[in-house]
């Protein structure tokens, strides 16, 4: 047998299949008893009593009530908004750290990328240039460079300070040197 004529039996099998007793099953479909709709909501239905009332109530709210007016001219409200004291104090904050800044430290020669535009930093915080002289500084001489004098040297926090010589560390080049002829090679054999 081919594989043409095995699918086309495959086909013949599932047609059978599908198409069995496909009659009886329709008319007992059919002859189900159907479920009770749903009522419907009254306002849907449409009485003329209902628009009778809705029409009247429309017509006295639009009548003018002279007794409500006049209570209402004598009730007057004041509203202010409270400041709460979580709002509050982060604006103080925020305008101490506008007057707490310091001048930059090191800074790169020219106008590379932008970064001249900056010439002071809030304490507690180091521009990319002062990071990294300060990281290449600690690299080189970490015992001179501790990360306490860090701290006093750029107005940082000492727990910053040290967090940023544990975490932080700056590119590290290494060169390799040239092939020489004293070095052994694998060679091919």
């Amino acid at each position: 047998m081919s594989s043409v004529e095995i699918l086309n039996m495959g086909s013949r099998v599932t047609r059978l299949i599908r198409n069995f007793n496909v009659e009886n099953r329709a008319h007992r479909e059919i002859s189900k008893a159907r479920p009770k709709p749903a009522p419907r909501h009254p306002s849907a239905s449409g009485f003329p009593q209902e628009d009778i009332a809705a029409t009247s109530i429309s017509e006295e709210v639009q009548q003018r009530n002279d007794p409500l007016l006049s209570m209402l001219k004598d009730v007057y409200v004041e509203s202010k908004d409270p400041v709460s004291q979580a709002e509050a104090v982060p604006v103080v904050k925020k305008v101490e750290q506008k007057t707490q800044r310091r001048a930059l430290k090191y800074s790169l020669p020219g106008d590379p990328y932008g970064f001249c535009d900056v010439t002071d930093v809030p304490k507690g915080r180091l521009s990319l240039v002062e990071a990294l002289t300060a990281l290449n500084n600690h690299k080189r001489l970490p015992k001179t460079w501790t990360p306490e004098k860090l701290a006093q040297e750029y107005s940082l926090d000492p727990k910053d300070a040290k967090a940023l010589t544990d975490f932080f560390f700056p590119f590290d080049v290494k060169i390799i040197p040239p092939k020489t002829e004293e070095t052994k090679q694998i060679k091919d054999s």
